[in-house]
């Protein structure tokens, strides 16, 4: 397999591994037998061939597919909607130099 278009999960080589374990449990056993056989002859990286022959040996144990994230879910969220709620009205009281002066006022040394 060398389209990744074709693999199972949109965006794959770009998944990071937390969100890659995830979405997992969401494929039957061909579909990460595809990922695994994409992982070694591509990145073949080291954590993510286990995860996935983990994955593959549970799913051979009789493990079933679950609701993991869905395939076309982000894995990182934008930004709120409606903007930032930060303003000078929500800002921290002015801090007070500590009690043995202001190191940056030559007037009051340390």
């Amino acid at each position: 397999m060398s389209d990744d278009s074709a693999l199972p999960l949109p965006d794959y080589d770009h998944l990071p591994l937390g969100t890659l374990e995830t979405r997992l449990h969401a494929l039957d056993e061909p579909a990460v037998a595809a990922l695994l056989e994409h992982e070694r002859a591509h990145g073949d990286r080291l954590p993510v061939v286990q995860l996935l022959e983990a994955r593959l040996g549970r799913l051979r144990d009789g493990a079933e597919p679950s609701g993991g994230l869905p395939a076309a879910e982000p894995s990182v969220g934008g930004a709120p909607a409606g903007g930032s709620r930060v303003s000078p009205a929500t800002a921290g009281p002015a801090m007070n130099p500590p009690s043995q002066g202001d190191p940056t006022n030559p007037a009051q040394p340390r």
